[in-house]
């Protein structure tokens, strides 16, 4: 595994040893940094159900100015904190929260601001996607132009909360789909009035 764009361009990322820990693939990270484009630069990321962080910190090597990465396991928190420590990045731009993602979505509003990009990578099975994007919508910390993406198993179903909006055609990658949102509301830049 590996970092694909930016700055931390090919660097190699720690992962633990087993299948506890479901590292977002290269080529899936590679078709969501396509998607979101250059947006990604001086963006605030939520990297939900983190594993080792590759999403959070490709995001921060393609320009993001903060990602704050919430993980329980701790095979998967040594990986994350080693990947950041091994890329140097400074703790104003990288926080890592360790609990249960459920449980810290409400504790972030306090202190943290608004995200503009929430990543959600639960374990595929049961409905935690549901639950956690559930959460998500309705914890208070997204604006108008946030986008919540989360990877999830493609055969379990993800129904869209109140609060959110489906922003764009779901991307499949075999088991592996992506699944975007927006806030109810939200109008992109270029049509609103």
């Amino acid at each position: 595994m590996r970092v694909i764009g930016g700055a931390d361009r090919g660097r190699r990322l720690a992962a633990p040893r087993g299948m506890r820990t479901r590292p977002t693939a290269d080529r899936v990270r590679e078709a969501l940094f396509d998607i979101l484009g250059p947006s990604v630069t001086g963006l605030r990321v939520l990297d939900l159900f983190a594993g080792t962080g590759a999403v959070g910190i490709e995001a921060l090597s393609r320009g993001a100015a903060r990602a704050v990465f919430v993980e329980r396991d701790r095979a998967a928190l040594r990986a994350l904190r080693a990947n950041l420590a091994a890329l140097r990045l400074p703790r104003e731009r990288a926080r890592v929260v360790a609990g249960d993602a459920l449980s810290v979505i409400p504790a972030l509003a306090p202190s943290e601001a608004a995200f503009d990009l929430v990543f959600l990578d639960p374990p595929y099975a049961g409905d935690l996607a549901a639950r956690a994007l559930r959460a998500v919508a309705g914890s208070g910390w997204l604006h108008g132009d946030t986008r919540v993406v989360v990877q999830h198993f493609t055969k379990t179903p993800l129904p869209c909360p109140a609060g959110l909006a489906g922003d764009r055609a779901p991307r499949r990658f075999g088991e592996t789909t992506l699944t975007f949102f927006r806030p109810e509301g939200y109008t992109p830049v270029g049509l609103r009035p």
